[in-house]
């Protein structure tokens, strides 16, 4: 009798399972050969090339040309229309057909008008299904169309996927045409890929040679041209997967993502259609998922759902070009499985927008939100962002939201992140519950692999058994797909993995709060060691951020100041509105940073353009207003208007013999012997002919603030060649290559002496290709010296910055970041100190000692470092990728250098400021009043007003009233008290 033989040999009987479904090998007689069956040709397909984007109903009005399979379209950025007519044949009723697409550009198709899916080859989306077992579909001649644009996923880079796109690449129809669809050989390759990925993550463990045998068993009883033989096979599948976890298994929270970048390596505008494709695929996988209901041993999960993630803006665009989809979207948001959250307009960078600036993210994300959908996001959903602010808890909290999620620190350079489920501690003590996802993406597939990791890095193990598993492809959109779903259902309580359970953000977090009282606290900002060249990149943008968020502060001051003084002034809400939008859409995380390509670049430019000259519009207009007439000529009246949140209350007194007073404080510039003094009462400059600062005194105490035998204001230029993210990453090893910029073209000159400002000029060499001019500037009464500045810059791979060695010890300096400041370390003790080599800030930084500071101004730039004594600021970078033209031209910033007594703030300044002054959102006759405390002090302060106040409520920054705390009036004005570093807001009623 024959007896079968046993085999052990784990390589043989592995490459045996491999080869048995692989696409590459042996497809003649494997069983993926037989995923497909019968293919039949298209009855025609015919095609419109144009070179913007144009509407379904305008696309089937033009007229169509022939085409065929192998024909090329474009270039880059242009949309193919192509109209597609096909007709089943009569032998395949009741088979499963699909038309089956495949592009290396970004389809879509439409039937009856509206879109119905994506098609994607990078997304694992290159059929349609026309017809399956579960529709009964008597029309067999059908007309589609499929819209293609010409770009993939991630774009149209030449040669790597960040470089910068080429503008004449083609893009080639590689298949079209009608295949049936064999789902049996589909749900059992399935299997045999789950039981071959357990084998090779599980080597050498019982589990993984159970999944070995038992794959090849199934090959042995698998007979690829008779489908009868699948059951058996099937069986011993299930058989392996039905051996459930016990009760102390990890718990992975599978939720479907679609993060689609709002622009990247791809206009904003094609977002819209990423979008659309992304979500209309998404929308028919829960039509055609009810049955997913995962269950572990304790408790069903809540509901059948597959979850999808998606920002206000992207809202915003589909409701406004897709509204049939947007209206499907919020059936599925009724019944709680497409799930919106974030609660931000976008997916904003988490540094370099103003404090102001992310309160409006969420105030009109949340607000978007509730009018759409009926209820505000709990959750902050920020994946893909550079850094998070120590003032975002604080934030988040006066948004109504307490929970966050990320999973960007995991791409640390140097350090590894030591938690992933835990709670983060603002700058004002303010704490939320945080959870990085341990599979460190935001995009997996549903494999095995995936959900080990997502056990195996863990860091809370015994203290959090809950994790967040985000599946679906991403950045470039494409969300998940059935495949996905299909490989996690097979594996939902299977012995030696984690359970599998649908969830959604609001289950993963209440179980993670309801264990939490063993979490570890993380206490300020979230630094992430990587792409900290983002802080400097692309310069303009940057400027023009910086001014639109000063020009719409402007504008709302001066607009409620004449909505409360003139009956007959409108409060321009509508407009203004659009304008923060606007601000807000460029604060993405791709966008502001710097990390796009040209085309949105250009677009972001374009948007700044318009909120400066509207935005201009409507400032001259509530001035106008207020009784200030500009340009009128003699005789007309004229309001100065001060929007700046403070007053200067400093005043030093000299002796009446004192020279400065003799000199009335009138700025005077004298040349000898080759430098060049400049004073004006309170500094004392000395400048050499390159321009460099061999002395600043502050002369009320005859304080040196340049350190002895250095040079301030010294250019510098480094080599910036990082190892793959060119526009996003500087590397430490950069600061080894440091060449001072003395070539000079033009020595210093005095320009200008006497009268209210002294000022010297003179110009340098960069290179062969780049200039700098500089005006060293000191105005009368002014604390700090200024330095107006022009770079033509026209370099490669190259980041020019400036320094100062100023007389200062001290171990940390500050950093203003949103609605305060925090301090880093000025040594290199530790490897998290020296992964800080390039740090962010907005408007100024500090080094300080007792009794003596130096800070360093400017106007738009946000990478600093100071390490020991040198403070420098970065100033321009020049990579090649994305934008091979990033920063290339002329540029105008200026900066500026205070010495000063005491630390970095005085005793005589207020502590608290007056941020906002706006209208408010939801009651014509209020106003929103924010302030924020300043020095991290506790102090206790009062309002005033000139205004007819009527009433007033403390509110949080969605402005919805807060009565548990009282407003407490005086006769002076309203008291307030403050905690450190924390935001108040006020809602006063005028009229």
């Amino acid at each position: 009798m024959y007896h079968q033989p046993v085999l052990k040999n784990r390589r043989t009987l592995l490459e045996r399972a491999e080869k048995f479904i692989s696409d590459i090998y042996f497809t003649d007689c494997n069983l993926r050969g037989r995923l497909f069956g019968d293919i039949h040709p298209l009855e025609s397909i015919s095609v419109l090339l144009s070179e913007k984007r144009i509407l379904y109903s305008e696309a089937i009005q033009l007229n169509f040309q022939p085409c065929k399979v192998g024909d090329t379209f474009g270039p880059t950025w242009w949309t193919c229309w192509f109209k597609v007519v096909l007709k089943i044949p009569e032998a395949w009723r009741g088979k499963e057909v699909h038309l089956r697409w495949e592009s290396d550009g970004e389809g879509m198709v439409w039937r009856d008008q509206q879109p119905v899916q994506g098609l994607t080859k990078e997304g694992e989306k290159t059929s349609y299904v026309l017809t399956d077992l579960h529709v009964l579909i008597s029309i067999f001649s059908i007309t589609l169309y499929v819209e293609l644009a010409c770009n993939g996923l991630f774009g149209a880079g030449k040669g790597s996927m960040i470089a910068a796109p080429d503008p004449n690449r083609k893009f080639t129809l590689q298949k079209a045409e009608l295949v049936v669809f064999n789902r049996d050989v589909r749900e059992l390759l399935t299997d045999f890929e789950m039981l071959v990925d357990i084998v090779k993550i599980l080597e050498g463990e019982q589990r993984g040679f159970q999944a070995l045998f038992t794959a090849n068993e199934m090959v042995n009883l698998c007979d690829p041209a008779n489908p009868s033989s699948f059951a058996a096979a099937r069986s011993l599948a299930q058989k392996f997967f039905a051996q459930k976890n016990g009760e102390s298994q990890h718990v992975v929270h599978a939720m479907g993502h679609c993060h689609i970048d709002s622009a990247w390596l791809w206009p904003y505008e094609e977002t819209i259609r990423k979008c659309a494709r992304s979500w209309v695929t998404v929308i028919k996988l829960m039509e055609n998922n009810p049955e997913f209901v995962f269950t572990c041993s304790q408790k069903e999960s809540p509901s059948p759902k597959t979850n999808v993630y998606v920002q206000a803006q992207q809202f915003q665009w589909v409701k406004s070009w897709y509204p049939n989809l947007f209206s499907e979207i919020k059936q599925f948001v009724q019944k709680g499985q497409f799930i919106p959250v974030g609660g931000t307009w976008v997916e904003m960078d988490g540094n370099l927008p103003s404090g102001e600036s992310m309160v409006r993210q969420f105030l009109h994300g949340q607000n978007f939100f509730k009018d759409e959908f009926a209820h505000y996001c709990k959750e902050f959903w920020l994946p893909d962002t550079f850094g998070y602010s120590a003032q975002l808890p604080q934030i988040m909290k006066g948004c109504g939201i307490s929970r966050f999620l990320t999973q960007k620190i995991s791409w640390n350079l140097v350090n590894t992140f030591p938690h992933n489920t835990f709670f983060w501690e603002g700058v004002d003590g303010t704490h939320v519950l945080t959870h990085f996802p341990p599979g460190n993406s935001y995009e997996m597939k549903g494999k095995v692999e995936d959900l080990i990791n997502t056990v195996k890095n863990n860091k809370d193990k015994g203290r959090a058994n809950h994790s967040g598993f985000l599946f679906g492809f991403g950045d470039g959109g494409g969300g998940p797909t059935q495949l996905m779903l299909d490989r996690l259902q097979r594996v939902r309580d299977t012995d030696c993995l984690p359970k599998v359970q649908m969830s959604s953000p609001d289950v993963l977090f209440s179980q993670l709060e309801s264990d939490s009282s063993l979490l570890c606290t993380w206490v300020g900002e979230l630094f992430l060691e990587l792409h900290n060249g983002t802080y400097t990149t692309q310069a303009k943008i940057k400027l023009g951020n910086r001014q639109c968020e000063a020009l719409l502060h402007d504008v709302e001051v001066a607009s409620c100041l004449a909505l409360c003084k003139t009956d007959s002034f409108k409060y321009p809400a509508c407009k203004l509105q659009e304008l923060w939008r606007l601000l807000l859409l460029n604060q993405f995380h791709d966008v502001i940073p710097g990390s796009c390509i040209e085309m949105v670049v250009e677009d972001a430019l374009k948007y700044y353009d318009e909120i400066r000259t509207t935005g201009s519009r409507l400032l001259l207009a509530a001035c106008d207003s207020l009784g200030s007439t500009p340009g009128k000529g003699a005789g007309s009246s004229m309001a100065v208007l001060n929007t700046l949140p403070w007053e200067r209350t400093e005043v030093i007194s000299l002796p009446a013999d004192d020279p400065q007073t003799r000199l009335g404080w009138v700025p005077f510039v004298i040349q000898v012997d080759g430098t060049i003094m400049m004073e004006n009462g309170l500094l004392k400059a000395t400048i050499d002919q390159t321009g460099r600062l061999m002395s600043l005194l502050l002369l009320q105490t005859n304080r040196e603030t340049i350190f002895e035998g250095c040079l301030g204001n010294q250019f510098t230029l480094f080599d910036d060649v990082p190892l793959y993210w060119d526009a996003w990453d500087v590397m430490d090893y950069h600061l080894q290559t440091r060449k001072p910029v003395i070539e000079v073209i033009e020595p210093a000159k005095v320009v200008r002496s006497g009268t209210h400002q002294g000022s010297v000029s003179f110009s340098l060499r960069i290179s062969g290709k780049s200039t700098i001019r500089q005006e060293i500037v000191l105005d009368a009464c002014c604390p700090y010296v200024k330095f107006n500045t022009q770079v033509d810059w026209e370099e490669s791979h190259k980041f020019l910055k400036v320094e100062f060695p100023v007389q200062v010890r001290s171990p940390n300096a500050t950093y203003e970041i949103q609605f305060g400041h925090l301090q880093r370390p000025t040594h290199r003790n530790t490897s998290w100190d020296w992964a800080r080599f390039e740090v962010w800030g907005h408007k100024w930084a500090d080094l300080s000692e007792h009794g003596f500071g130096v800070a360093l101004l400017n106007d738009s730039k946000y990478g600093y470092s100071i390490h020991e004594n040198i403070m420098t600021l970065s100033l321009l970078r020049a990579p090649k990728a994305p934008d091979v033209n990033a920063d290339m031209g002329h540029h105008n910033f200026t900066y500026a250098l205070m010495p000063h007594t005491g630390c970095a703030f005085s005793v005589n300044s207020p502590a608290v400021i007056l941020e906002t002054v706006k209208q408010a959102e939801s009651r014509e006759n209020a106003l929103l009043i924010r302030l924020y405390e300043s020095h991290g002090s506790s102090v206790t302060t009062t309002l005033s007003t000139s205004l007819p106040l009527h009433k007033a409520w403390h509110c949080d920054l969605l402005e919805r009233p807060d009565s548990i705390i009282p407003v407490s009036k005086t006769t002076s004005g309203i008291s307030l008290t403050f905690k450190p570093f924390q935001i108040r807001s006020l809602l006063l009623i005028i009229k």
